[in-house]
């Protein structure tokens, strides 16, 4: 047989079988990663993606906070607004008093246009309100009444 088996008697002896080993292992490695840069070599490629300058040129083209607070800010108000003129023409406020509507949410908004809507007799139930007292003069039967608006009406009275 080629080679017989000794025993490892001594450190010195374990220490040369290792040392042989790691170093044809440590070969291998570097073989394996040549292409690749040293620690050192990395941090200098990568040391001006660092800097201020390449931070600020990072984020060019983009909106700065405040831009993007003012932009926001403005689609709040088209979203509002938006919703505003869509509860007004569901309860019959005109389109002119849309924008007098108030709230924070739809649900607040709906509410201050139903008491709108109250206020200028649209929409809903009511109609029209009736007048307080009654337009009729006393003793006038309801034709006659009829016939003497028809007749002020063809005068152009009032």
């Amino acid at each position: 047989m080629a080679d017989e088996f000794t025993p490892i008697t001594t450190q010195e002896e374990l220490d040369k079988v290792i040392g042989e080993r790691l170093k044809r292992e440590r070969d291998t490695v570097r073989k394996e990663y040549k292409d690749y840069l040293s620690p050192e070599q990395e941090t200098e490629k990568y040391k001006g993606y660092l800097s201020p300058e390449a931070e600020k040129k990072k984020y060019e083209g983009y909106l700065s906070p405040e831009e993007a607070a003012k932009k926001d800010a403005l689609i709040k108000k088209y979203e509002t607004d938006s919703v505003k003129t869509r509860i007004a023409r569901e309860a019959g406020i005109p389109q002119e008093l849309a924008e007098r509507l108030s709230g924070e949410d739809e649900a607040a908004i709906k509410k201050d246009a139903e008491s709108l809507a109250k206020l200028l007799n649209v929409g809903g139930k009511g109609g029209k309100v009736p007048p307080l007292k009654s337009t009729e003069p006393d003793g006038v039967s309801a034709e006659d009444a009829a016939y003497r608006a028809m007749l002020s009406d063809l005068k152009g009275e009032e």
